[in-house]
C-alpha cells in the first residue's frame, strides 16, 4: 500500500518509503487515506490496462479536470517489490505509461490536489 503523507507546515507531500518513528513525524504530518468508492469515483479512482510488461494508468473512467486549481498531481503504480510515479502539471493528460519487470500485485494509485489519494483496488 501506498503511505502518503502531507506536511502542514510546507504543504510538500511525500512517500514514504522506509517507515521510522511515526511519532515523530505525527505533530505536523497527516497521512491520506486511500480512496476506492464514492461519488468522485468514476473521475478520481485509477484504470488499469495491461498488456505484456507495458501498464497504462489512466485516471478515472472520465476525465479528471487538469485545470490550474483542481489537476492530479502524480500517478503511482506498486508492483511487487518496484514502484514508478509521473508527476503531472496543470494542462497534462492524467495518463502514464510504464514498463514493468512484473504485474504481480500491481495496485495503481493517483493523487488529486483536492481530493486526495486514490487506489486502483
Amino acid at each position: 500500500m501506498a503511505k502518503i503523507l502531507k506536511c502542514d507546515d510546507c504543504g510538500s507531500i511525500i512517500k514514504v518509503l522506509v517507515e521510522g518513528d511515526e511519532k515523530a513525524c505525527s505533530e505536523h504530518m497527516f497521512e491520506f487515506p486511500v480512496q476506492t468508492e464514492g461519488e468522485k469515483a468514476p473521475k478520481h479512482k485509477p484504470v488499469v490496462e495491461i498488456d505484456g510488461d507495458k501498464v497504462t494508468v489512466k485516471v478515472g473512467e472520465a476525465a479528471h479536470p487538469m485545470d490550474d486549481d483542481h489537476y492530479i498531481q502524480f500517478v503511482l503504480i506498486n508492483t511487487g517489490c518496484e514502484k514508478y510515479i509521473k508527476e503531472f502539471k496543470p494542462g497534462d493528460v492524467a495518463e502514464a505509461t510504464f514498463t514493468v519487470n512484473s504485474t504481480d500485485d500491481l495496485v495503481a494509485y493517483a493523487f488529486c490536489n483536492l481530493h486526495g489519494l486514490w487506489s486502483s483496488e
